[in-house]
């Protein structure tokens, strides 16, 4: 679609559409009671804030992973999570686009890059708008590939060799495991995340700079956002036209950065009006679609740009909220009416096409247009987050709902640290996997490679915090794999190695400071061992939350006073003072941890491999163990060598508390390893019974890949 002749026509057409509606009286004191409700669920300009920045710094290490893994590629977060336009009750899944930055895009020939992964820009009149093929060119000459490289490869009458879609889908599937889900171009293995692999544009395509080079009369977006949206690159995604004969070597053209630079640049009350059109989309809008057809939040955010650059900018205030939403609702009207959804930035482009079918269309404007004629008294009616009974609060006899803010904080704070502890952690394994020289070389290449780029300032904010998280972590595992060598070797542990775990005892609040424990204990250093548990003990209070990347746990939510103080602080350096990472133990670090956790780092046993799943692939060949039960593990054994029977019960009960309360068990993120930990403790009472039967009830929890199969036939010998 014409984007010029639809601006045209739409303002004669929005005129009659508005004309059709008046502003009620009550709409302003509404709008202002609607923005408070709204600030009450987590869409405030704090949390907008909060979100922001989570979604910055989880997106920067995950490029910071990635690159440490070798990797030529760069992740961006994109949609509603890191906009900002989503509520707890919207359940927004979270977009990850991966930039996959060693293949160089060629508009023209004289773009060709020796080394690099050369595809040349092909367009003619058959190829559907807004796609593009990708035709193999030679990277040590700008030649045409003649040879096909992968098996969905095609070959066209001229000869030319064009990139399939398939074969990026298809190792994006294998990184998720036969029961990955696809959606489009993108790919996960949980419907609450989807991840696109993209190929970046090195210069905007045509369809672009049309939208840069055009007219620009409306009140939006202004000049300062526009240019800097100029910046943004744009990228090919795997995702040809549905039902076109060439659709498996279609590469889609994707502005997603520069929609999310002009969405980061709207104000509350425009992010709060994408928000309720989001509402009313999920509640009322979509229920009676028929199967396949799709009213999407995409089409709502269409609707606010155009409705954004025809609107007068003193209208997006606090009061005139309703009167937004309503001008957005007739933006949407007129694209039902039409039979048409342009797309805001590519012309022609056609955003019901394959999406709503034109029956749908006409229910859903009859739908919209009731809402209208109604005053919007449908927002008494919304069920997402609670809002229309929170808007009928000033009832003295009205329900009461607490704010949000506090724990839609917890929850980026959690999950963002989920992120960070994930990457240390891949980091770790593929040092392992991929070093002859062994972990502790490779840990040091890595940190002085870090170092200088933090230095010489090619890092961003947010990428340099990701750095110095996995400079610090990879210290501490150095200072644990060097003294494990020590141990081994009957060497003592150098004066240096004690520096280093000085240094990074702050990694988070347990993890370093119980390793450090741990080696003291194994060291025969009882004393100093207990002085340092001591210490954990005392920093365990009940704002610190466990923190693991290996698995998740259901209906997940950080504690009260975490949300509190993660609502005060967004610094991830200040925040890390409230973690409690899962203690890990790679092989490397094996004589730092007790002798019984070795066992766990051979848990898999007969045929278990083959369920082992791609998550579970990174940490299945170490120890890990949730902190909390950890301590007590080590309380155990250090107050049983001092003789100290008292303490050493008290911990052996604190145990036991965690794993017969079901409400603390459940927090567990490895719950067959504290059971297991259990276990050893009762054999060590003596107690083989109860020690054979809490190894099954761990092998009855967790069948496959469970250190306590292992236990089992010690106690019990082959069956």
């Amino acid at each position: 679609m014409d984007q010029s002749f639809y601006r045209k026509r739409h303002r004669t057409k929005v005129c009659l559409l508005q004309a059709m509606f008046r502003i009620p009286p009550f709409f302003p004191s509404l709008s202002v009671l609607l923005c408070r409700r709204l600030d009450a669920v987590g869409a405030n300009t704090l949390v907008f804030e909060r979100r922001r920045d989570a979604f910055l710094h989880r997106e920067a290490m995950k490029t910071i992973t990635h690159q440490a893994q070798g990797l030529n590629a760069v992740s961006f977060h994109f949609g509603s999570q890191s906009e900002g336009t989503t509520t707890p009750g919207l359940r927004s899944d979270t977009d990850t686009l991966i930039s996959m930055n060693e293949f160089n895009i060629m508009l023209h020939w004289s773009d060709w890059k020796r080394g690099m992964f050369n595809l040349l820009i092909v367009k003619d009149e058959s190829t559907p708008v807004q796609h593009y093929l990708l035709q193999r060119v030679m990277s040590d000459e700008p030649l045409p590939e003649t040879r096909v490289e992968d098996p969905d490869d095609v070959i066209d009458s001229q000869g030319r060799v064009f990139l399939s879609n398939l074969e990026v889908i298809r190792l994006c599937a294998e990184k998720f495991g036969a029961n990955h889900l696809r959606r489009g171009p993108s790919i996960s293995n949980d419907e609450d995340f989807d991840y696109v692999l993209a190929i970046p544009c090195t210069s905007l395509p045509p369809e672009i700079l049309a939208w840069f080079d055009a007219m620009r009369p409306g009140y939006w977006p202004p000049p300062e956002v526009f240019e800097i949206a100029r910046q943004c690159p744009c990228y090919l995604v795997p995702d040809g036209y549905r039902g076109s004969p060439t659709e498996h070597i279609e590469w889609r053209v994707t502005p997603n950065l520069i929609e999310r630079h002009l969405m980061f640049s709207l104000n509350n009350v425009q992010k709060k009006c994408l928000i309720m059109l989001k509402m009313l989309k999920k509640q009322e809008m979509t229920q009676h679609l028929h199967e396949g057809c799709k009213f999407t939040s995409f089409h709502c955010k269409t609707a606010l740009f155009f409705t954004l650059e025809r609107t007068p900018s003193d209208v997006w205030r606090e009061q005139g909220l309703l009167e937004c939403i309503v001008r957005c609702l007739h933006t949407i009207r007129e694209f039902l009416i039409q039979g048409e959804c342009p797309h805001y930035i590519v012309e022609n482009v056609d955003l019901f096409d394959k999406k709503l079918c034109r029956e749908c269309q006409v229910k859903l404007e009859k739908q919209i247009r009731v809402i209208i004629q109604d005053d919007m008294h449908v927002l008494f009616n919304l069920q997402i987050d609670n809002l229309g009974r929170r808007l009928m609060q000033l009832h003295p006899h009205a329900e009461r709902f607490p704010d949000q803010s506090a724990s839609v904080c917890g929850k980026l704070t959690l999950d963002m640290f989920k992120i960070y502890v994930l990457g240390f952690t891949q980091t770790c394994k593929h040092i392992c996997d991929s070093r002859d020289t062994g972990f502790y070389q490779g840990a040091i290449d890595l940190i002085n490679a870090l170092t200088f780029r933090q230095a010489n300032g090619t890092l961003s904010r947010y990428e340099s915090n990701s750095a110095q998280f996995l400079i610090t972590n990879l210290l501490s595992s150095l200072a644990s794999v060097a003294s494990s060598y020590c141990i081994q070797t009957g060497q003592p542990v150098s004066r240096d190695v004690w520096q280093l775990y000085s240094e990074t005892l702050d990694t988070d609040v347990t993890s370093s400071r119980l390793k450090l424990a741990s080696m003291l204990y194994c060291r025969g250093d009882l004393h100093r061992s207990a002085l340092v548990l001591n210490d954990v003990q005392q920093r365990l209070d009940n704002s610190v939350t466990s923190v693991c990347a290996c698995r998740e746990l259901p209906n997940e939510q950080p504690p009260e006073a975490l949300c509190e103080y993660a609502l005060r602080h967004g610094n991830p350096e200040t925040l890390t003072r409230k973690m409690a990472f899962c203690v890990r133990f790679m092989r490397e670090e094996m004589y730092c941890a007790p002798a019984f956790l070795w066992f766990e780092m051979y848990r898999s046993v007969g045929d278990d491999v083959a369920y082992i799943t791609p998550i579970q692939r990174i940490w299945m060949d170490w120890a890990e163990v949730d902190a909390l039960p950890f301590m007590l593990y080590l309380q155990y054994l250090t107050f049983g060598g001092l003789r100290e029977r008292q303490r050493q019960l008290q911990a052996l009960q604190g145990l036991c508390d965690i794993c017969t309360n079901p409400v603390t068990f459940g927090k567990m993120y490895h719950l067959e390893t504290v059971l297991n930990l259990l276990g050893h403790c009762e054999e060590t009472e003596g107690r083989m019974e109860s020690a054979l039967r809490l190894y099954n009830v761990s092998m009855n929890l967790i069948p496959r890949n469970n250190a306590a199969n292992l236990h089992i036939l010690r106690l019990t010998g082959p069956q």
